[in-house]
């Protein structure tokens, strides 16, 4: 089969690699019909990380199953199937705490030694705890409305939610990706009264506008600070959605005392944050790697219903040979997110 492969920074190539396998008696092999190109996919792309020539790349993926291990008993060949990014048992102590991204025999796919989502198959380990099963109302829906599922709604609900996001809340974003967007639509359906992002691209911020957002910052640092807080007057929760320091300290600038400050944006070049600054005023922190296996049921509920729909950050799709040119696309910021459409379901 056919699959995207690191060869090292700025250099992703499609290449024939083994046809995945039935390993263990919980694993499952998925035929690809859709997957996503993610923002912490561009740190390997740019020479962030440990990843190698030769790896694997790519973590969310939407599929058809193929076959199942003989212990797999929740999903089965013909199923349509959404994948969290990560695997997990679902019987462990943090899997039953709804934390699965701390699953004791958990992992990412991709990492060194398993395959990746931008190919045509992959084995799935853990079937059982790990795949969602697409209820037939949405058999035929677009992939786009599901992909996100996947990795960045469940991300950007995850920041709303340890934020505490609730009804009445003025709500600050920080960063206009396809997390930020997500981040957006999560702070408005837990009831946000108002919803102001900061971006520095005006396409991502009118995006945002039409997911929900009540005002939109353009620009960075002190300035950008000034006029979101001249708009709330401080933020009940603010939703990190980059994982920079400037970002993070954007994010501190803008919350009103007693604030919570959800992070979700994968941490690079972070030096540090001010702690006795955060006591003084009451600031919390929380936030972290999304547990997307957690979220997946709930928010899939009201993708059937009609509402909740992301799909339309996905702003370019390519097919499988296009994955390289996908990558260069996001790393030049002229796609918010691509969608890599391999087959038909």
């Amino acid at each position: 089969m056919r699959a995207a492969v690191f060869e090292g920074p700025g250099n992703i190539r499609i290449q024939q690699v083994p046809d995945p396998e039935v390993e263990l008696p919980t694993d499952a092999v998925v035929r690809v019909v859709a997957a996503g190109i993610c923002g912490s996919d561009l740190w390997s792309y740019r020479g962030y990380g440990q990843r190698v020539p030769g790896a694997r790349i790519g973590h969310e993926f939407l599929g058809v199953v193929e076959d199942v291990g003989a212990d797999v008993r929740a999903v089965r060949a013909g199923d349509l199937v959404i994948s969290p990014f990560t695997w997990s048992d679902g019987t462990c102590e943090y899997c039953i705490d709804g934390l699965q991204t701390s699953c004791v025999d958990g992992g990412v796919f991709a990492e060194p030694g398993h395959d990746g989502a931008q190919g045509e198959a992959l084995r799935v380990p853990h079937a059982d705890g790990t795949l969602v099963v697409v209820p037939l109302a949405l058999q035929d829906a677009d992939p786009a409305l599901l992909l996100p599922l996947c990795d960045v709604l469940p991300t950007g609900h995850h920041a709303a939610k340890v934020a505490g996001v609730r009804f009445g809340h003025r709500v600050v974003v920080v960063g206009d990706g396809a997390v930020g967007q997500c981040a957006v639509l999560a702070a408005r359906r837990l009831g946000a009264e108002s919803v102001v992002m900061i971006g520095h691209h005006e396409e991502r911020l009118k995006l945002a506008a039409r997911f929900g957002a009540t005002d939109t910052v353009l620009g960075r640092g002190d300035e950008a600070v000034e006029q979101a807080m001249t708009i709330t007057g401080g933020a009940h929760a603010v939703l990190e959605c980059v994982g920079a320091q400037a970002s993070l300290d954007t994010a501190v600038a803008v919350a009103r005392d007693g604030a919570t400050i959800g992070y979700v944006g994968v941490p690079h070049l972070v030096e540090g944050l001010d702690l006795g600054l955060l006591f003084g005023r009451n600031i919390g922190i929380a936030g972290g790697l999304a547990p997307a296996r957690a979220y997946i049921p709930e928010l899939l509920k009201d993708v059937a219903l009609g509402n909740l729909d992301a799909s339309a950050i996905f702003d370019l799709t390519v097919d499988l040979d296009g994955v390289p040119d996908g990558f260069v696309a996001m790393d030049s910021r002229k796609a918010v997110k691509v969608r890599v459409d391999v087959s038909s379901a």
